[in-house]
């Protein structure tokens, strides 16, 4: 067996690092933090030859391109005020030749330590980004390990449970399998283990609940007590930092003003008018529309995107558990049953093909990026058949004003059925989460005065919960064709695939599997899940004030180029040649191009509608998915008014 590449230089990489330990420290400690699953001397083997091989790569295409290829002459007049004579030596071939050779090492040693320097600095970039998402999800796993803690469950019994589950508390999670792993493993005790995850975790609000919670054990006082306290007080927390959420999005949305539709405005009027005496102006105002409000504005988004408060996406779930009970059962094949038995494999195969047939809608409603498989090969066609259509017109201007009206229209297609699909998609699930808190409430009371979770939810069938109300319904046709409650609340899960949903379906099957009175677990669960919607419903009130701006500011911008297109350069063209001419440099009007002026201007808007759509979806609902309708509708505005009002 060939052994693990690293492996082989770990000696070498153990002696690099015994010479200076002091200086590996911080790298050991991010590294483990980061939970990169890596040794410190098999990544500082591999830091070190991925950064020779990177610089070895520039510095050889920096050689070769500097001996082969023959780059433009540029006129540059540099005064040898001085004097100075350089010795024909240096004008050989192999001047030359060692000159490029010294500037190609110059060139490896610069890349090879910039990339040294980024891979000294990503764990702890993958760090702090670990601790993001472990301050997002603590104050829900708190509450889940409260919850089960008040149902009886044995602390370890229960960070086990937390390990488990992944999908919904993420890299809470991923923390909580190293006391698994410490205990099963390594031989550690609880208490242990859990002063380990304190000094390797790399949130300080769970080194923080960690201390408290080994401080409570080793003194012998009441758990339980503690974890209700510690989920109160994190609750709280988070409307804090919603505050300061919704402060910085205030910021944010001044900051998107000014500098993003009130300075290109400034900037576009500005070339206009010295378009009037220098063509450079078109090609800087072609630098500002194509180049710098896109970079900008996608600089923007990822702003918003880093400060967001995300909910968070609960992947698909689905467990396969093959049925093993009856492995010693001797199979025998019974003549007669081959038609059967290829009846049975023809349906498996045409099975997901019938119900996209008989419902295709329910197919991107579920999933709206399904709607992409069909929507862009539709959208390249048109394209292709638009531009063979176009007639070979002599002025490119024209070609271009007639060729992108058919690109926005493409680029339309595959908008507005994503946002469409998305909406619907978006607003039943917000229907369903508005409709949780409810659900586990009356579900709780159900369950406390003695019935099964079984017959609570045959009794919930009856009682109004707006959307949820089909949702139960189904839960409980399938508990009539003999699915046990976790099954068919898995299933349940599976069909909404929202985060209030993952946490509520994980919390009841934990807690249905210990014990059949679990009342005062979903009570609990009931409490937090109320908690969180009237933080989404206040963040979603005061977030729709910032979609709002985000529309205003586009039809400023809008009505503000259609003035400029209609008053100015209109105005422009009847002005007499000779009346701007006389200065110098300056050029007659009439060779100026008006019609490229009017397609920046009108590119210039298509581009701003786009991206004030996603930055309206990523300000207002924190979902640049959710951008996207908002992106179709403000395309569309633009498009209108500017090939039928003008």
């Amino acid at each position: 067996m060939t052994p693990y590449p690293c492996a082989r230089l770990n000696q070498s990489a153990r002696w690099w690092i015994a010479r200076n330990p002091a200086r590996y420290r911080d790298l050991r400690d991010d590294l483990v933090s980061a939970n990169i699953g890596m040794t410190l001397d098999c990544y500082v083997i591999r830091m070190f030859i991925i950064s020779t091989l990177f610089g070895l790569i520039w510095a050889t295409a920096a050689f070769l391109t500097m001996r082969f290829v023959v780059f433009p002459e540029i006129g540059i007049r540099v005064y040898n005020v001085f004097a100075l004579r350089l010795p024909a030596l240096l004008s050989t071939d192999t001047s030359v030749f060692l000159l490029h050779i010294a500037i190609s090492a110059l060139i490896f040693v610069i890349t090879a330590n910039a990339a040294l320097l980024f891979f000294r600095t990503y764990p702890s970039l993958l760090k702090k980004e670990r601790t993001t998402a472990i301050n997002l999800l603590l104050h829900n796993a708190v509450a889940y390990i409260y919850a089960m803690r008040r149902g009886g469950s044995e602390m370890m019994a229960i960070f086990r449970s937390v390990a488990r589950e992944t999908r919904v508390y993420g890299e809470v999670a991923h923390e909580f399998r190293r006391i698994v792993r410490d205990t099963d493993y390594f031989g550690y005790d609880m208490v242990s283990a859990l002063r380990h995850l304190q000094e390797t975790t790399p949130s300080e609000k769970l080194r923080d609940f960690l201390q408290d919670l080994v401080s409570v054990i080793e003194s012998g006082g009441d758990v339980t007590n503690f974890l209700e306290v510690r989920v109160r007080m994190y609750q709280e927390e988070a409307r804090f930092e919603q505050k300061d959420f919704l402060n910085v999005l205030q910021m944010a949305a001044e900051m998107y003003v000014t500098l993003f539709v009130a300075g290109p405005l400034f900037i576009i009027i500005v070339m206009l008018v010295m378009g009037l005496v220098s063509d450079t102006s078109v090609m800087y105002l072609s630098a500002i529309i194509y180049i710098l409000i896109p970079a900008g504005s996608l600089f923007f988004i990822l702003f918003i995107d880093a400060v967001s408060i995300k909910t968070g996406g609960i992947e698909r779930y689905t467990e396969f558990r093959p049925l093993r009970v009856f492995d010693d059962v001797r199979i025998v094949e019974r003549e007669g049953e081959e038609s059967l038995v290829r009846q049975l494999l023809r349906y498996d195969r045409v099975r997901n093909l019938r119900s996209f047939l008989r419902h295709p809608l329910q197919t991107f409603l579920v999933e709206p990026n399904r709607t992409l498989y069909v929507t862009v090969p539709v959208a390249l066609v048109y394209i292709l058949l638009a531009f063979l259509a176009i007639p070979a017109y002599p002025d490119p201007e024209v070609f271009v004003d007639v060729l992108d009206d058919h690109l926005i229209i493409a680029l339309l297609i595959v908008l507005i059925p994503f946002g469409t699909f998305h909406y619907f998609w978006q607003r039943k699930a917000m229907a369903i989460d508005a409709g949780i808190p409810d659900f586990l409430d009356r579900l709780a009371s159900i369950n406390q005065v003695g019935l099964t979770l079984v017959q609570a939810i045959t009794i919930l069938v009856r009682a109004n919960l707006g959307v949820l109300s089909y949702e139960i319904r189904k839960i409980k046709r399938d508990l009539e064709w003999g699915v046990s409650i976790q099954e068919a609340l898995v299933r349940f899960e599976e069909r909404i695939r929202t985060p209030a949903i993952a946490r509520t379906v994980t919390l009841i099957t934990r807690a249905s599997l210990m014990s059949g009175d679990i009342g005062d677990v979903l009570a609990i669960a009931a409490r937090d899940a109320t908690m969180s919607e009237v933080l989404k419903r206040e963040r979603q009130a005061e977030m729709f004030i910032y979609t709002l701006i985000v529309y205003l500011v586009f039809i400023v911008f809008l009505f503000v180029v259609v003035i400029i297109d209609t008053r100015f350069l209109s105005m422009v063209t009847m002005i007499d040649a000779p009346t701007l001419t006389g200065t110098p440099g300056s050029m007659p009007i009439k060779n100026f191009a008006i019609m490229t002026f009017e397609r920046l201007l009108y590119h210039a808007c298509l581009i701003q509608a786009f991206f004030s759509g996603l930055i309206a979806g990523a300000m207002g609902e924190a979902s640049l998915r959710a951008g996207v309708k908002h992106a179709a509708v403000m395309i569309v505005i633009a498009l209108v008014v500017f090939n039928v009002f003008l």
